[in-house]
């Protein structure tokens, strides 16, 4: 384990899911709330939900609930008092980034000052041709996503911005009221690329999200590591996170029948090779045992904290129970 851990996020609640059973539409922010709150009760120290326009393939069918980013996190500051609330993580490419500045501003003021920039060069191809934004290439949306840094970051802390990119331009653009956080909301930039990603990250941001199990994520925090030390910056200034899936139950039996369930199968040995292979890269799964050892071993990677989903989060007594197993291990 680190010697010193970054208390930026410890223990976050990603709410990737809006299809819950039994929920109908005019009732689903009010269940969102209430895992919100519940998460809040239960020692998570933040919220985030995904920014995009179309369930995700895996999770879902493009035809599941989904809700914009931005005005389903101003509605959950609102309710909640203490979590950090940030999307995991945005797209640069769904809005300008002046417009996204104002965005980002707007929650953190709302939330008086918890807020947290999560922001990434976007990948969903099928929302972006059906919505029109431009999807472009790889290298297109990787220079957007860094005209996008410096322009948002500006406008956080500066009277006015001027900048003509190559992607961007804004004259002169205003951003008020500024944000409640002095210098802005901390940036978080999502995803495990080596070169582009964590040199990112090194340059502009407060804290990464990455992916993959201990082996793999010890490998990215080494080259972001070797970043920081190209560029000058001390590497503890940035709070490393990994996003994964949480199956917790009062047993091994119960939190693998969550599994096992969910896709009708009566083992984890039948589940399809595609989905063996990553329930083994990204999922935390057992008692509480069990979610411990898998736990230290990621913090032992190099992480500062974990930000996990839960395939039945709309439950709210398995929010309560992820959380009293998590809290002392991760808060305690």
């Amino acid at each position: 384990m680190t010697a010193a851990r970054n208390d930026l996020i410890r223990m976050g609640l990603q709410i990737p899911l809006f299809t819950y059973p039994g929920v109908e539409d005019r009732d689903l922010f009010e269940r969102v709330a209430s895992i919100a709150t519940t998460a809040e009760a239960s020692g998570f120290d933040s919220v985030w939900v995904m920014d995009h326009f179309y369930q995700l393939p895996g999770l879902g069918a493009p035809s599941d609930n989904m809700f914009e980013a931005y005005s389903l996190l101003t509605a959950i500051a609102a309710r909640t008092s203490t979590v950090r609330l940030g999307a995991m993580v945005g797209g640069m490419t769904y809005r300008n980034p002046a417009f996204l500045a104002k965005a980002v501003t707007g929650l953190d003021v709302i939330s008086q000052g918890r807020a947290i920039w999560g922001i990434g060069a976007g990948w969903f191809e099928l929302e972006h041709d059906q919505y029109g934004y431009e999807f472009g290439t790889f290298t297109d949306r990787f220079e957007k996503l860094e005209e996008g840094l410096q322009i948002v970051k500006s406008m956080f802390t500066e009277h006015a911005t001027t900048f003509d990119g190559k992607w961007f331009k804004v004259t002169e653009a205003m951003n008020y009221p500024k944000p409640i956080q002095a210098g802005g909301p901390p940036v978080m930039i999502g995803g495990s690329g080596e070169k582009k990603t964590l040199r990112m990250v090194a340059q502009y941001a407060d804290a990464c999200n990455v992916f993959g199990e201990p082996g793999q994520v010890r490998h990215l925090m080494d080259v972001l590591d070797g970043h920081c030390e190209r560029m000058g910056r001390d590497p503890k200034t940035i709070c490393r996170t990994r996003l994964g899936t949480l199956v917790v139950g009062s047993t091994m039996e119960a939190a693998t029948a969550k599994i096992t369930s969910r896709f009708g199968v009566s083992s984890l040995d039948d589940l399809p090779a595609e989905l063996q292979a990553r329930v083994k890269g990204m999922f935390i799964l057992g008692d509480a045992d069990a979610v411990g050892e898998q736990v230290q071993a990621l913090l032992d990677a190099g992480l500062d904290g974990l930000v996990v989903n839960m395939p039945d989060a709309h439950d709210l007594e398995a929010v309560a129970l992820a959380g009293s197993v998590l809290r002392p291990l991760l808060r305690g």
